[in-house]
């Protein structure tokens, strides 16, 4: 089984992400994490372009890495100077990394309009770089910039600036998609009779402006390329770099290629996610393979179907890149969830029977006001045992008042008074804050801090908002969803109502009451 080298770049390509900016020690901790899973080539940065990325290597040069080997980024010389007189390249030997790569102009169209030297002096910057930095012992991959545009618009020379870096002893040379403008077709092609003149490892470098970034990748691989470039989860510029996430499970689960430790597979979610955390960049629920969305069902069809046999609606097992299935619950999902979800509180209940009837006939009611339990697993299981009888609530409500206030200095508050009845006996709650749903929040906890302290351990991590219906305007019915989380475990709850505060009202409580119902297990 042949393996196939994993280069990243988030560090660097995926720092040009709109949005992306990278701190130095954002940068370590992206690091330790892909050294942790294995990949084989982490480009740290460009030492020569900008102070935190020369800070970073100075510090990386007491990080010994486990697994992976540290590459420094940088261009050929400039033109009309020697080699060893370019500032560029000498940062690249102070960085001290094994590795170094570095970009050249293949396309003669670069050459003459954008460096504005001859095509010969572009084929001597590139021999005269490598071998300087061969002279200090290290490692040089050479990224073919342009490569495909300048290979369509004139072979002959886009082979001879490899052919220059072959020659001047690259380890490899990595052919660059940089406007991510060739299609796969075209992408096998230049690359098999590349292959057939080149000696050296042959690497890909793709970019995804026509959402092919993967595809290409794949296909060059397929045509003889040992070495794929890319970042996690596509971050970089424009529409961004092809997807190591993808590429690496495609190999594994499709291609019988290794790349990365088989052992380490089943952390890409994890990488993908913190990477996605520390890169403060959502990713897409629907992202393929470590997307939360990858492996959920929601049809009633598809679910029964999965309960039968999981090849029915699904590619690979989820598991292998450390997912999971998901069975959503939904209008359109039939009494298995409902079933599958009683079954895990240890109720019995049959798809069949008149209660998973009725409880359906309740769900489709609450979907059709604009409950989404999907995502609001705590919610939806309140309703099961709601439904069931299956406890009692910790407090009833008598009643909430809300205000914001703003005043002639422009500060603005807010106040909450809260009236409930705990264990028969009437408590009262009333604060200050910032916003409405805070100072709710924070009555609601008053009033029951002597009866619940473990609420002391809970707190609100994240609070959205979504519209139902914008033709309604400011009338419009709003759901709210609210993440809780406390030292062990998160959950979501759900509000629906046209009036926002008590959407968020529906939500808190839920959230409240899942934690104390869970915590009384």
């Amino acid at each position: 089984m042949s393996k196939i080298i994993i280069y990243d770049t988030t560090l660097r390509d995926g720092s040009q992400t709109e949005g992306v900016s990278y701190t130095v020690a954002d940068k370590i901790k992206i690091t330790a994490k892909l050294d942790e899973l294995g990949i084989h080539y982490i480009e740290g940065g460009w030492p020569g372009s900008n102070p935190k990325d020369k800070e970073y290597f100075d510090l990386m040069k007491s990080h010994k890495l486990k697994n992976a080997r540290l590459a420094a980024f940088g261009s050929t010389r400039r033109a009309g100077m020697e080699a060893r007189q370019d500032t560029n390249l000498n940062e690249l030997i102070a960085a001290q990394t094994p590795t170094i790569t570095i970009f050249g102009k293949s396309w003669d169209l670069h050459v003459r309009d954008v460096i504005k030297t001859t095509l010969d002096e572009n084929l001597k910057m590139i021999a005269d770089s490598i071998v300087f930095l061969k002279k200090h012992q290290r490692e040089v991959f050479y990224d073919a910039e342009h490569f495909f545009d300048g290979y369509k618009n004139n072979p002959a020379y886009a082979l001879k600036t490899i052919l220059a870096a072959q020659q001047a002893k690259a380890d490899c040379i990595i052919l660059c998609d940089t406007n991510g403008g060739t299609l796969p077709d075209e992408m096998s092609k230049i690359v098999k009779e590349v292959k057939k003149k080149i000696k050296i490892p042959l690497g890909i470098h793709t970019h995804n402006d026509q959402d092919l970034a993967v595809a290409n990748s794949l296909a060059a691989i397929q045509a003889g390329c040992v070495q794929v470039q890319g970042t996690f989860n596509g971050l970089g510029e424009r529409c961004g770099n092809a997807d190591l996430c993808t590429i690496i499970a495609i190999l594994e689960t499709k291609m019988s290629k290794k790349s990365i430790p088989e052992s380490k597979i089943r952390n890409l979610m994890d990488a993908s996610y913190y990477i996605s955390e520390v890169s403060n960049y959502t990713l897409s629920n629907n992202h393929p393979f470590v997307g939360h969305s990858a492996f959920a069902h929601k049809g009633g069809v598809h679910i029964d179907a999965m309960l039968k046999n999981p090849k029915a609606y699904e590619h690979v097992k989820p598991e292998i890149i450390g997912n999971h299935r998901r069975l959503l619950t939904s209008e359109l999902a039939g009494k298995m969830p409902i079933v599958l979800k009683a079954q895990k509180m240890n109720i019995p209940l049959d798809k069949h029977s008149p209660q998973a009837k009725a409880m359906m006939q309740e769900l489709q009611h609450k979907e059709h006001q604009g409950y989404q339990f999907e995502g609001a697993d705590a919610s939806f299981e309140l309703f099961v045992k709601r439904h069931l009888k299956m406890y009692q609530p910790f407090f009833h409500l008598d009643g909430f008042k809300v205000y914001s206030e703003k005043k002639p200095d422009g500060t603005v508050t807010a106040g909450a008074s809260v009236h409930l009845k705990v264990n028969n006996h009437d408590e009262m709650a009333s604060v200050e804050g910032h916003g409405p749903v805070e100072v709710l929040d924070k009555a609601l906890r008053c009033a029951l801090s002597k009866f619940y302290p473990n609420l002391e351990r809970m707190h609100l991590v994240d609070y959205k908002v979504r519209v139902l219906d914008t033709k309604e305007g400011t009338a419009a019915r709003v759901r709210v969803l609210i993440e809780s989380q406390d030292e062990g475990d998160s959950w979501t709850t759900v509000g629906v109502h046209e009036n926002i505060i008590e959407a968020s009202w529906e939500a808190l409580v839920d959230g409240i009451e899942y934690k104390l119902l869970k915590d009384k297990k």
